[in-house]
């Protein structure tokens, strides 16, 4: 195979792989005390949502905002291809990256010290069905962060 050709191949490879990790949504953050609903697909999920197929339970904490909020940080970090976008006193953004295809997701999290709970979304940037990995992601931040 010419040099010329495995060069475009590899090329053409490089640009389909990015091009997988989307744009940032514009419609990330919280307005009010709410993220923005989930799209119909069911590759998001939500602790606002009353949606049944894409409601999750909030993360719950004892002890102060301040330290739950280290906790939680602890936890993100451990974890692998993730990358913390905006880490402010009451809300944290969170990218994680698919390890094949470079498929982002965005992981949002909002604390609301008044009822000890730290509300909760992660969606798929492109494509319709996640398989249930957003779901599978944040029971396992969940699971972590009671430890």
């Amino acid at each position: 195979m010419p040099k010329s050709l495995v060069y475009s191949l590899l090329i053409g490879m490089s640009l389909l792989v990015g091009a997988c990790s989307g744009r940032r949504p514009e419609t990330l953050g919280v307005t009010d005390g709410k993220f923005a609903p989930c799209p119909d697909s069911p590759n998001c999920v939500s602790s606002q949502s009353d949606d049944p197929d894409h409601v999750i339970e909030p993360l719950r904490y004892e002890g102060t905002p301040q330290a739950a909020r280290e906790q939680l940080l602890s936890v993100i970090r451990k974890m692998k291809r993730v990358n913390i976008i905006i880490e402010q006193e009451h809300y944290l953004r969170v990218e994680y990256t698919s390890a094949v295809f470079r498929f982002v997701d965005d992981v949002e999290f909002f604390f609301d010290p008044s009822k000890k709970l730290i509300h909760v979304r992660s969606a798929s940037r492109i494509g319709y069905s996640d398989l249930g990995v957003n779901r599978q992601r944040v029971e396992q931040i969940r699971t972590a962060f009671a430890e």
